[in-house]
């Protein structure tokens, strides 16, 4: 068994200082087996290291932000030469000139972008500028997993608390009959969705209803490209499935790992937070940090990366390598239709069933603790183009032993006696429990 001494040890100490142990929900150590949560020091490729010494071949990389891999030399040195001449100033930098011409180039529906350090601030944004475009209040989200941190969506979901009522309304994806009631039943600013995820495609012609019907109603389409921005496509799913959004938010990959993000859109409404309108001024994007120049010059040496190499079909070529390779470990040990991995090759999942076929919590973490023991880290199959044919086949062998132990808890009707410790939890859920810790002990 692997040795977690120094990483659960470090846990407990974040516990003491960070409310719930970490800076982002999804990499809590509720999201993993307990006792097994690895504390990463480094990492290079898709490969990384614990405190413990440890070795994994890491999917999920940084949440996705990560497309080029752990410590890609030109990224690395690009940021390096501009910080070394000075990371904030005053006053804008011709940096950030090439950095929104080159956005621009990617994204041809846009004309106009502001940078900023995470997803939630842009998707706010837009939300904002939607607001006052149309003199409306009320949001319309697609039915997809996350959007932003602010009121007007996390009111919307279990984790509520704290948070005045929203007017936020919810529509079915792949489904125009939902969004038509959404939009028919309320006044509605923006609609905000993602135009694809890992699991879903948009059906032949949703996405252009979609457009006619905020045409429609005058609702404004918001795009989020968070995840499909640098994985679908350098251009984003909108360069993939051709419909163009009035806004547009982006972040996670635009610098592989570092922090950056980006509000892009139309100029008659971008213009709205700017010096070119005689409307009321709407306060968009004003953040210290966004325009810094390591993360503005990563940016640039990702784009010239999508520009000369293909990242996207390296990540696809491996996922779907992956993909093949555990799902015909799962169907020899005729488990298949309870263990799989599906969705898009470059964001693929595992889905993890019980003994009825039910998706159950309880055997995601079993497998995730067995690849775990065998060097594999991921709460997802999501690859990156740094995954090598050692890397994929590392991990299809670590998943044939955990495969193994996995259809064991089928036939004996549990994961009694194979799962050390309680089951992961959804990240976003109305109390701590069932993964509460002990109160803390007083010194």
């Amino acid at each position: 068994m692997r040795d977690f001494t120094r990483s659960n040890a470090i846990q407990a100490a974040l516990h003491d200082v960070v409310p719930g142990g970490a800076h982002t929900y999804a990499r809590g150590s509720d999201q993993y087996p307990e006792q097994m949560a690895p504390i990463l020091v480094r990492g290079a490729g898709a490969r990384v290291w614990d405190c413990d010494g440890n070795e994994y071949v890491e999917y999920g990389m940084g949440l996705r932000s990560v497309t080029l891999g752990h410590g890609y030399a030109p990224v690395v040195e690009a940021v390096a030469r501009a910080v070394a001449d000075g990371v904030s100033f005053s006053r804008p930098t011709e940096l950030e000139l090439l950095a929104a011409q080159d956005f621009l180039e990617l994204v041809p529906g846009a004309d106009m972008v502001k940078f900023a350090k995470n997803g939630s601030d842009a998707t706010t944004a837009a939300v904002r500028l939607a607001r006052a475009a149309t003199g409306r209040h009320t949001v319309a989200v697609c039915d997809q997993p996350f959007f932003s941190v602010d009121d007007w969506f996390i009111g919307s979901t279990p984790m509520n608390a704290g948070i005045p009522r929203t007017r936020t309304v919810r529509f079915r994806f792949n489904d125009l009959v939902s969004l038509a009631d959404a939009l028919e039943g309320h006044r509605v600013a923006c609609v905000v969705m993602e135009q694809a995820t890992a699991l879903a495609e948009p059906a032949p012609g949703f996405l252009e209803g979609v457009r006619a019907l905020c045409d429609r109603h005058g609702a404004l389409l918001i795009f989020d490209e968070m995840i499909t921005g640098f994985r679908w496509a350098a251009g984003g799913a909108q360069a993939v499935y051709g419909v163009r959004p009035d806004l547009s938010c982006w972040g996670k990959a635009m610098g592989n790992g570092f922090p950056l993000a980006a509000l892009a859109g139309k100029r008659e409404f971008m213009e709205l937070g700017g010096l070119r309108t005689d409307a009321d001024r709407v306060f968009l994007l004003s953040t210290t940090h966004g325009p810094e120049t390591g993360a503005l010059a990563a940016f640039r040496a990702v784009v010239h990366a999508y520009r000369t190499e293909d990242p996207v079909g390296r990540m696809e070529a491996a996922g779907r390598e992956l993909s093949a390779g555990v799902n015909a470990v799962a169907a020899g040990l005729g488990i298949g239709e309870h263990l799989s991995v599906t969705g898009r090759p470059s964001c693929a999942v595992f889905r993890t069933a019980d003994a009825n076929g039910v998706p159950a919590q309880s055997y995601r973490t079993l497998f995730l603790q067995e690849l775990l023991e065998r060097g594999v880290l991921g709460q997802s199959f999501v690859t990156s183009a740094a995954h090598t044919a050692a890397d994929i086949e590392l991990t299809v062998e670590a998943a044939r032993d955990a495969a193994a132990v996995y259809r064991t808890a089928l036939e004996q009707g549990s994961v009694h006696g194979l799962l050390r410790g309680r089951p992961v939890a959804p990240a976003l859920r109305a109390r701590a429990e069932p993964r509460r810790l002990a109160d803390r002990v007083a010194d």
